[in-house]
């Protein structure tokens, strides 16, 4: 190329199938085509991350802004650019391990890095003055929400009142409102939550939409206390109390809270405020390209903050003014699982609607993923441009040109079909709407050194590469390749071996077709002979690195199960060292899941090999292994969900039994209230009516007391006459004396019944209330032994959803060493 930059992204050069080689012709993509956002995606390998990264670079070097979302940690290579390309530059960022298995020191790996870096650039036509032009292009800054690794994140501002009129704006600003509810309550623990019918979702909502029209913040601690006494007395129709009564409120405040409170969520309030205009632009107005490294958190709190950031761009961009230009990129690089096809992640409606709207704002994005069959492509439907590398399954591949027939109306899928298939490594086919047709091209060589995933670790030394705190870079704490202690494989014992005569520095050829990897040698001699059980102070005499063939394959199974609401996988691998006899006992060679990145497509320098054995050369026998293991994992694919069949939960095995127990728990919840609703209104219409009879009953006690006391008195006024009438000589009779004392006697056996009968309805009323409690302690009872009543419920594959993803020759590599005149192997490896 010349020195004179072209005015789009130059992100390679055409490739051209006929003759299998790339043309000088560069490819030069319209960063005005990015409104019409654009889909990258191919399997692990592919280049993708590289094209990805010279496209963001091309943007950098025309003054565009961008925000980035990094899951895994490789965009944060936008920050290794060298413009002097010295070695020194390049080796705090080199993996030591990759020194030492190529028998280099880090100081020699570093110069020949850089050799190479230079060499790639020259090659397409770029160096140190595209170099220093990008260092001075853009800011670039790594933030690390929810650590302090990086730069923080302060999420309060995601529930302060936006700066647009509420009258206005209600439709936008309730999605708004919805989107940060669902991803709040997915980060506690409620999941699945449907917006038109959890309480907790429109307690919450109602609580946010009443603080932002009436124009005034809201912090997360004000919100929790408005869960408890919410500023507003009814929802609905209903009562405030009756919708969501006020003990089960401050349960769910008492959740938020548990959250707030914990120490690890400080790092959430900390930092730079979620203010998108600030990761675009500097204050002096200088372009930002923001990248947020999410490698450190779980699922739960990535879907969180990507839901909040994804809101905080929309929001911004609806303040800005329409244009037809590009103005910034908002880059997601792995989209699994945030814009699925069946399932409603809180990140899957913001998505959609930027996709939609986005380009009136002169807002693109760009999405990628390895994984296109778990994308939607109806809502992708609105991306114009389309690069696609080489893809990992046949399935993988259908799917997306059913995808992309979809979107185009009109393709020629056989000849779609064969030119995906032939793609090489950095090697795609470039679809866009604005061009006459398809493309295929070969990704330039990238600016930024790629380095691979850095870890959290890194972060701080890439932050003063960046001269955000304008201090001197120090070298990271971890190399970039993270080591794990994983299972053993089949055997790590030293095996003594037959004469080095048999070994060959030539590596000999596997059959055609089939699929060759190595696994990566990640011990040194001295744990190797460690785990073989050997003594390091042994003398020993190292001849070099050997390779032996083994047989590799990994399967995965994808579950789809609607009844149970289910979407998982799981993968099976086995790794074969000996010959069998016969079909192969699959289970006696079950090794641990690999990802296809981690195995190496070449072998370590000056390295013997194993002669590779007529099992392994035999075309029609690997087949017949291959189909016999996929029989197997078919067979054996069966998975046991844990169940409730009253409460209808059911989870998959990753769930573990304390998290399931808790699923059940708050699906009892609501049948729990209903029964005791229904319990008190039942109980509480006989106390009613037992209050009512009692209340009766203590005013007949009443008329029969005074009906007594009126006899009483008139019995002493008789008795009273009939005395005077003897002393003063006039007659008064006897009898009746006698009859109003019978009187007083009735009336007062009356009163005393009457009082026996009011003493029984308050026994009766006592008994009915501790029949309540009993029958209260009861129902908790049954409903706290239904949600402990777990079984296991088998979930058999479907053949179809049987995916091999690794199936080959494996080299798997031994330090050949010689122990008291004995030459042994002992594995290099451990994964």
């Amino acid at each position: 190329m010349s020195s004179e930059r072209p005015t789009g992204f130059y992100l390679g050069r055409i490739f051209d199938p006929a003759k299998n080689e790339v043309s000088e012709k560069p490819l030069i993509y319209d960063p005005a085509d990015l409104t019409t956002h654009a889909v990258i995606t191919g399997m692990t390998g592919s280049g993708k991350t590289g094209l990805c990264i010279s496209l963001l670079e091309e943007a950098a070097l025309q003054g565009i802004p961008a925000i980035i979302i990094d899951p895994k940690g490789d965009l944060t290579n936008l920050v290794l650019h060298f413009p002097e390309l010295r070695p020194e530059d390049f080796e705090p960022w080199l993996d030591p391990e990759s020194a030492r298995r190529s028998g280099k020191s880090l100081s020699e790996l570093a110069a020949e890095t850089a050799q190479m870096w230079r060499e790639g650039l020259a090659k397409w036509g770029l160096g140190p003055e595209q170099l220093r032009a990008l260092q001075e292009a853009v800011d670039y800054t790594i933030y690390t929400p929810g650590s302090s690794a990086g730069v923080p994140v302060n999420i309060l501002t995601s529930f302060a009142a936006p700066n647009v009129p509420w009258e206005e704006n209600r439709e936008i600003l309730r999605e708004k409102i919805s989107s940060t509810v669902t991803a709040l309550l997915g980060l506690v623990g409620l999941d699945n939550i449907d917006p038109l019918r959890s309480r907790e979702h429109i307690l919450i909502s109602n609580i946010i939409e009443t603080a932002w029209s009436q124009g005034y913040a809201l912090d997360l601690t004000e919100l929790i206390m408005q869960t408890q006494s919410p500023p507003f007395d009814r929802l609905g129709a209903f009562a405030l109390d009756n919708f969501f009564p006020p003990k089960e409120r401050a349960e769910l405040a008492m959740l938020l809270n548990n959250f707030l409170a914990s120490p690890s969520f400080q790092t959430w309030l900390e930092g730079d405020p979620l203010d998108v205009a600030a990761f675009l632009y500097t204050p002096e107005g200088k372009p930002r390209h923001s990248i947020f490294y999410l490698a450190h958190l779980n699922d739960n709190e990535r879907m969180f903050f990507v839901t909040l950031l994804f809101t905080a761009i929309e929001a911004w961009m609806r303040n800005q003014r329409g244009t037809s230009g590009l103005r910034a990129i908002v880059y997601f690089d792995e989209i699994l699982g945030y814009l699925p096809p069946v399932a409603n992640p809180p990140s899957r409606p913001v998505m959609l609607r930027m996709l939609k709207q986005a380009r009136a704002f002169g807002v693109g994005l760009l999405l990628a993923t390895q994984n296109p069959v778990d994308l939607d492509y109806k809502g992708l439907s609105n991306a114009g441009t389309w690069a696609i590398g080489r893809l990992q399954t046949q399935r993988d591949k259908d799917r997306l040109l059913d995808g992309l027939e979809t979107i185009t109306g009109a393709l020629d899928r056989g000849q779609m079909d064969r030119m995906i298939s032939s793609l090489g490594k950095r090697v795609f086919f470039l679809h866009n709407v604005h061009s006459k047709g398809p493309t295929l091209f070969q990704t330039r060589w990238a600016l930024n050194f790629l380095a691979g995933p850095l870890t959290r670790s890194q972060i701080p030394a890439l932050n003063r590469l960046a001269k955000r705190q304008g201090q001197p870079v120090t070298p990271p704490v971890e190399s970039t390749i993270s080591a794990q202690t994983p299972p053993q494989p089949p055997s790590q014992s030293p095996i003594k071996s037959e004469k080095s005569a048999a070994f060959s520095s030539t590596r000999p050829a596997v059959p055609a077709g089939t699929d060759e990897f190595f696994l990566p040698g990640n011990l040194d001699l001295q744990q190797a002979m460690t785990m073989a059980g050997l003594s390091p102070a042994r003398e020993v005499t190292t001849r070099g690195i050997l390779y032996i063939p083994a047989l590799l394959a990994q399967a995965e199974i994808r579950y789809l199960a609607r009844k149970y609401n289910l979407e998982f996988s799981r993968k099976l691998t086995a790794l074969v060292d000996r010959e069998p006899s016969g079909l192969i006992p699959w289970e006696k060679f079950a090794w641990r899941n690999l990802e296809p990145g981690s195995l190496h497509s070449h072998p370590l320098p000056q390295s013997f090999f194993a002669p590779l054995p007529a099992w392994l050369s035999n075309v029609r026998l690997l087949k017949d292994l291959e189909k016999d293991f996929v029989d197997w994992v078919f067979r054996n694919g069966t998975i046991y969900l844990r169940a409730n069949e009253a409460l209808k939960v059911y989870a998959s095995p990753a769930v573990t039994e304390e998290d399931f127990r808790k699923q059940c728990e708050q699906a009892a919840q609501a049948t729990i209230r209903a029964e005791k609703t229904k319990l008190e209104e039942t109980y509480q219409r006989k106390i009613d009516a037992l209050k009512e009879r009692i209340e009766r009953q203590k005013a007949e006690v009443k008329r029969k007391e005074d009906e007594f006391s009126q006899r009483r008195i008139e019995e002493l006024g008789a008795g009273g006459e009939l005395l005077m009438s003897l002393f003063g000589g006039r007659k008064r009779s006897v009898s009746s004396s006698l009859t109003k004392r019978r009187l007083t006697a009735q009336a007062k056996a009356a009163w005393e019944q009457e009082k026996k009968d009011l003493e029984a309805l308050e026994k009766q009323l006592a008994a009915l209330e501790q029949d309540y409690q009993k029958t209260l302690s009861t129902l908790q009872e049954r409903w706290t032994k239904i949600i402990t009543e777990e079984t296991q419920v088998p979930l058999p594959p479907q053949r179809s959803n049987v995916f091999v993803e690794l199936f080959g020759v494996v080299w798997c590599p031994y330090f050949l060493i010689t122990i008291e005149d004995q030459e042994q192997k002992v594995p290099a490896f451990s994964l």
